[in-house]
């Protein structure tokens, strides 16, 4: 059953893949995604509405292990104030193949960056704010995943 985490702390990326490092596994695939700063966000405020995202995060993991023959894959999004050089998302998907893995771990980033439901704010040097809008560029890509 997929691993799926919403939570404030930061992750253990180590005591994850250790995890997904059981059974017939050739490979397991890993992307962390660390909020960026890009010299003028100082901070980025993530929020969320518990019960919805979680469903939604089965739900998309679910769907990544029907498409390819993964022993297991884990979702890690934090939620809250989080600050430039800091993890904002681990996941990793394992299988027997590589293949599988990559494909699978491509899939579920390309589907958080998109779709899944949290708001992002931003915070800028000088005081500004700015909520997150998806760009076209990572919509196009998500899309390429449509059966």
């Amino acid at each position: 059953m997929p691993r799926i985490i919403v939570q404030q702390k930061d992750f253990d990326t180590g005591a994850e893949l250790a995890r997904l490092n059981a059974g017939d596994v050739g490979g397991i695939s890993s992307f962390i995604g660390v909020v960026r700063g890009e010299g003028k966000i100082t901070a980025l405020h993530l929020e969320h509405y518990p019960a919805m995202t979680e469903r939604a995060l089965m739900k998309i993991a679910d769907e990544a292990m029907a498409r390819w023959p993964l022993s297991d894959c884990t979702i890690i999004h934090r939620v809250g104030t989080l600050h430039p050089g800091d993890n904002i998302v681990f996941v990793a998907a394992a299988s027997a193949h590589r293949d599988a893995a990559l494909r699978a771990t491509a899939f579920l980033i390309d589907w958080l960056k998109t779709s899944a439901p949290f708001w992002k704010r931003e915070d800028f040097v000088g005081g500004d704010t700015a909520w997150v809008a998806a760009r076209e560029a990572d919509e196009a890509v998500a899309a390429a995943w449509v059966k």
